[in-house]
């Protein structure tokens, strides 16, 4: 893939190309957290319905999916350096709409699986490994910002996509609303991909895995031995395990205490949150000590459980929701900071994408886990209180830097 050269300078300016492809992101990870993360507590109510197959069998299927696009972001960073960011992400796109288009018209179990295969190849070609490579080659000094402002898209499709899936489900039955929704994703995202990602600029560093002076192997090798990365992967495995169960499980929690309107209330207030707290950071956030901004708000969130443990009432769940929605978009936001801050360029795509696999093979254990516990002590305070402690390790661990080996030297390795 060849590069135009442009100066890093560029980068604030309005008119620098780098902000068309942060839009572009933007309206894909919309779809693909819409679809592929939100999407999942839309259909296994419709599969149920339709099928009477039991939750566990479509949970585990949906566990699957998470693992599997696990395995797969490990190789986005090396796809993209390989055939570019636009061919990646035009087959994740592909692979998504395919998959949400034929959701609604398997007739057996096994099918579920195929499909959901399908879709963990869209979800690891449209989601954040493929985001973060992909700013990766445009953007360097405004990297936090164009991702934050990328990401965005995530907590927006949060928004929208459930109310939208449900909606579409009531008028054209769920068959009709998965097509609907498969084709709309593809003839909005393909031509703006088309249009805006094209060749990124030159840079005086590789920002790519697959380019520099160590190669992908000698990368992840240091990577899985290296204080700093491994305090980096645990600590954020360990809050997103908490923080995807708890939103999974928030409205079932939260139900008896205040009602359902009031809970749902309540995470709206949470996603909508997410999204105020990504913006407000995205303008400083390159300036700030990231592994510390990560402390306080894994501390937050610890805080923000409590409160729900131990208060019931709905002024005291709204500003608990609040609290820890305020953390939630940024969390997924700040490993690409960090790993840009503390390694070499040439690791950022490979380690971004190792770093994103071992976090979402973590979290997708997260709801499972947390509904045994509470079927285990017949109630959430006790997996609550798992996840604050969870938390509080965390915010300990990322404190933990320890010094970043450099892969370029085999010592290293």
């Amino acid at each position: 893939m060849t590069t135009a050269p442009l100066s890093t300078a560029d980068e604030t300016s309005i008119r620098y190309p780098g902000w068309r492809v942060v839009a572009v992101c933007f309206v894909m990870a919309t779809f693909s957290w819409g679809l592929g993360f939100y999407g999942q507590s839309v259909y296994l109510p419709e599969l149920q319905r339709q099928h009477g197959w039991q939750t566990s069998w479509i949970s585990t299927a949906t566990t699957f999916y998470y693992l599997l696009g696990a395995a797969l972001v490990v190789f986005v960073g090396d796809a993209i350096g390989r055939v570019g960011a636009r061919a990646c992400l035009i087959g994740g796109v592909i692979a998504m709409a395919t998959a949400t288009a034929l959701l609604g018209h398997i007739t057996a179990l096994w099918q579920l699986y195929a499909i959901y295969a399908l879709l963990a190849c869209g979800w690891a070609g449209t989601s954040l490994g493929a985001i973060t490579n992909t700013l990766g080659l445009w953007f360097d000094r405004k990297r936090g910002m164009a991702i934050s402002l990328a990401l965005n898209g995530a907590s927006f499709g949060g928004i929208i996509g459930v109310p939208l899936l449900t909606a579409a489900i009531a008028h054209w039955q769920f068959s009709g609303a998965m097509l609907a929704t498969a084709a709309f994703g593809l003839l909005l995202l393909v031509p703006l991909i088309l249009l805006a990602v094209g060749t990124p600029p030159a840079r005086p560093r590789a920002t790519i895995g697959t380019r520099g002076d160590a190669p992908v192997t000698r990368i992840r090798a240091m990577a899985l031995r290296d204080v700093a990365f491994l305090t980096l992967a645990i600590a954020f495995a360990l809050v997103l395990f908490a923080q995807v169960g708890i939103i999974v499980h928030l409205i079932a929690f939260l139900d008896p205490v205040v009602g359902r309107e009031h809970a749902a209330i309540a995470v709206a207030l949470l996603t909508a949150m997410a999204m105020i707290g990504r913006l407000l950071f995205s303008v400083i956030i390159d300036r700030l000590n990231q592994r510390l901004v990560s402390a306080l708000s894994f501390v937050s969130q610890a805080c923000a459980l409590a409160i729900l443990i131990n208060f019931s009432n709905t002024t005291a769940v709204y500003f608990a929701c609040a609290l820890f929605g305020f953390s939630v978009g940024n969390l997924i936001t700040l490993p690409a900071l960090i790993v840009q801050r503390d390694f070499p360029a040439e690791s950022f795509g490979v380690l971004i994408s190792l770093n994103t696999a071992v976090t979402q093979v973590t979290y997708a254990f997260g709801p499972g886990v947390i509904g045994v516990l509470r079927d285990l002590t017949g109630g959430y305070t006790m997996p609550f209180v798992v996840c604050i402690a969870l938390e509080l390790t965390a915010a300990g661990l990322i404190m933990i830097r320890g010094r970043a080996a450099d892969p370029r030297h085999p010592a290293a390795a």
